[in-house]
């Protein structure tokens, strides 16, 4: 998940355009990692090495990590040590955008310090995605939205976005969330969710948007809007939902419910809670994720 997080990071602050951001993201399944962008990360060579050490491998026949060896930046064993590392994709995410031109490796080093620094993952590791260093991030977009976060709010987020990593594909990026008092619907999928709290949730995103989307969940084309779609998006949020009421029921001892998802293609969310609306920027469009707390 941390590689959504770096990406609205980076768009946040005016660093990449969403089209720089999904060009270097729908190539990561097919990026191998450097030794030189692990090196980095973990602080074992600088920027200027790395560049000066990959400048050398254009007027040598010898692989990276000799000349890091040979000019005394890294030991064999370091070089051992690194190789057999897991790579995490949101280090892949940043090689790609150096190999795309937008950053070089000295600014990459920068902005992954300062991501890290105001995001205080200090601790960050290659190989597990620490949960505290997870939920601080996502209790920083009710913050975004002046919304004060609790154990159930980020929860769902959570669960929200790994089941769009897992469902429909992890190639989206987060944008600013945004307190509303009401949502005009393009169309979407409403349920309410019954309990202690009673809260709404929506999924709402133009036709096109829909057809995508629903494909992804389903595993199928869809060319049209018709039935199947609306029945996948349906789908979808009531998986995800059924999700997060176990998961409250096991985690917090909470007993909540469901209510059948309902098909809304015109008029306006709004109501006596505050909705929230978490948009995400996939490469086919747009979907905007609304609960009403």
């Amino acid at each position: 998940m941390y590689t959504q997080f770096l990406g609205n990071y980076l768009l946040q602050k005016g660093l990449v355009t969403q089209e720089q951001l999904f060009d270097a993201m729908a190539r990561l399944s097919q990026t191998h990692i450097k030794l030189g962008t692990i090196a980095i990360h973990e602080g074992l060579m600088t920027a200027n090495e790395v560049d000066e050490c990959l400048y050398v491998q254009t007027r040598e026949d010898k692989r990276f990590g000799e000349i890091a060896v040979n000019r005394g930046y890294l030991t064999e064993d370091q070089v051992t040590e690194l190789l057999s590392k897991q790579t995490p994709e949101f280090l892949l995410l940043g090689q790609n955008l150096v190999e795309d031109g937008i950053f070089s490796y000295e600014e990459l080093e920068r902005v992954m310090f300062d991501y890290k620094s105001e995001s205080e993952l200090y601790d960050l590791s290659l190989d597990v995605e620490n949960q505290e260093a997870v939920e601080g991030i996502i209790s920083k977009f009710f913050l975004m939205a002046e919304m004060p976060a609790n154990d159930l709010n980020i929860m769902y987020l959570e669960l929200m976005f790994n089941s769009l990593i897992r469902f429909i594909g992890e190639d989206f990026t987060p944008l600013t969330p945004m307190v509303l008092e009401e949502f005009p619907i393009t169309f979407g999928v409403s349920q309410m969710i019954s309990g202690d709290h009673d809260f709404e949730t929506h999924i709402d995103c133009d036709r096109d948007t829909s057809i995508a989307f629903s494909s992804r969940y389903a595993k199928e084309d869809f060319n049209e809007f018709n039935e199947y779609v609306v029945a996948a998006l349906e789908d979808f949020l009531n998986l995800h939902n059924g999700l997060f009421i176990v998961n409250v029921s096991n985690q917090l001892s909470k007993d909540i419910a469901l209510e059948p998802p309902e098909v809304t293609q015109d008029g306006v969310i709004s109501g006596p809670n505050k909705c929230v609306d978490f948009p995400v920027a996939y490469p086919f469009g747009t979907v905007h994720l609304l609960v009403a707390f």
